[in-house]
């Protein structure tokens, strides 16, 4: 975390400057955010406005207030942030991820959701912003913000918006995920349980809610770097088809095939969802975390794909991530920053929602289990494995990104915790022959 110290000021009671950037700001947002400033303010004049002891947020160029007036809110903060225009440094034990919930908190206090703005607070705001230089032509966009083009969940578009968030690089990910490069939720006994144990304790719970045995046929849907499609042939015996559309996904799993002498029992194919021909041939059918990327439109081909690929009595594992509000709400995405930076055109809904998609699309919906806090987990490993290879990994991906990451694994880990998203577990089989899923079920 970048380590900014405030310039010395002078201030009067109230821990304002009586002139400067800082305390004309402070004035003009007023309207904006229900009251005084809930931070300590440091403008790029060296003046500081807001109360002592609070979140230090640190604005270093008018660009900042350029970005928030083009793209107000979420969106134009988090360009500001992750371009450097804004900090969050690390001070007096306030950390990101604190200084976001204190900045929550007061949010939901202010009830600032609700806020309507008189026209005499937009024309204060804009005369404070032109007095202050920050009005003209919106900054270029961060160069680590999503750039896809075409048809909306076309196959073009869907492995242009894959390659953004998946093909970073394969050392990128290894210095944030552990050695089975599982990147989706774990299964955490206890709060103390490695990031490393509590992914192969998830990968067991999914092979054996799909029932592998040895010489089964299992089809990964959304595959990733294999941890699943290897866990399954290694230990459980099955022959497992693979399916991903990241290139680098693709080379990084055939070299683990190769390593491990596995090329009896994985495959892997760079192969779109709707590309799988196969019909009534699969035992089972496993997919972590890849349902959120087909888009509500495609969300119904999704499961067919699904359905038609199992046998009748085969069973059917997803793991997805949900979210709160019909339809996912007004971001089912995530938001404006996960939705520009991170995943584009993805989309969550509430988990009843996804099991009723499942349901109407011919499979029978048997299990469902939430794993929300088991995320809040799983992001601290891969934040704890991030903030140890800080070095390495600016190196890698620049500056830019290890902001973007930063604030996306902080970010998500709030998300989860709070309750705004959710993680499930969706067990269904398909009808049409007798399933073996036991009456009694222990996980």
């Amino acid at each position: 975390m970048t380590q900014t110290a405030p310039r010395p000021t002078s201030t009067g009671t109230s821990g304002s400057t009586s002139e400067g950037v800082a305390a004309r700001l402070a004035e003009a947002v007023r309207p904006f955010i229900g009251g005084d400033l809930p931070v300590r303010l440091e403008a790029w004049d060296g003046s500081v406005a807001g109360p002592e002891g609070a979140p230090l947020v640190v604005l270093r160029s008018p660009d900042a207030l350029r970005r928030l007036l083009w793209h107000p809110g979420e969106l134009g903060a988090a360009q500001a942030y992750v371009t450097g225009e804004l900090d969050v440094p690390e001070q007096d034990g306030w950390t990101l991820e604190s200084a976001l919930t204190h900045a929550f908190a007061v949010g939901a206090e202010r009830g600032l959701s609700g806020v309507r703005l008189s026209p005499r607070a937009m024309v204060d705001a804009i005369r404070t912003a032109a007095g202050l230089g920050a009005l003209g032509r919106p900054p270029a966009p961060p160069a680590s913000q999503a750039r896809i083009k075409g048809r909306l969940h076309s196959l073009a578009r869907d492995r242009s918006s894959i390659s953004h968030h998946y093909d970073l690089s394969n050392e990128f990910y290894s210095l944030i995920l552990e050695p089975q490069m599982a990147y989706s939720c774990g299964y955490h006994a206890t709060p103390d349980v490695p990031l490393e144990e509590a992914q192969r304790a998830k990968l067991d719970l999914v092979c054996t809610k799909l029932g592998l045995q040895p010489g089964m046929r299992m089809l990964d849907v959304g595959c990733g770097w294999g941890s699943l499609s290897l866990h399954a042939a290694e230990h459980f015996g099955a022959q497992v088809t693979g399916v991903t559309i990241a290139a680098e996904q693709k080379k990084f799993i055939d070299a683990r095939i190769a390593e491990r002498g596995l090329q009896d029992r994985v495959e892997i194919r760079l192969q779109d969802y709707r590309e799988v021909p196969e019909r009534d041939h699969f035992d089972a059918v496993g997919s972590l975390e890849m349902g959120e990327h087909v888009g509500a439109t495609n969300y119904a081909t999704y499961v067919e794909v699904l359905r038609r690929a199992v046998r009748p009595g085969g069973r059917v594992l997803v793991q997805q991530m949900s979210r709160q509000g019909a339809g996912g709400g007004k971001h089912p995405g995530g938001g404006p920053f996960i939705e520009s930076f991170i995943a584009p055109d993805m989309t969550m809904r509430p988990v009843g929602e996804t099991v009723g998609l499942i349901e109407a699309g011919g499979l029978e919906v048997r299990d469902v289990h939430a794993l929300r806090e088991h995320y809040v987990l799983t992001v601290a490993g891969w934040m704890e494995n991030f903030e140890t290879n800080i070095d390495r990994i600016r190196d890698l991906v620049g500056e830019e990104v290890v902001r973007v990451w930063r604030l996306y694994l902080v970010g998500g880990a709030l998300a989860f915790r709070d309750g705004r998203m959710g993680v499930d577990q969706i067990l269904a089989v398909r009808p049409g022959a007798a399933h073996d899923l036991p009456a009694v079920r222990t996980w």
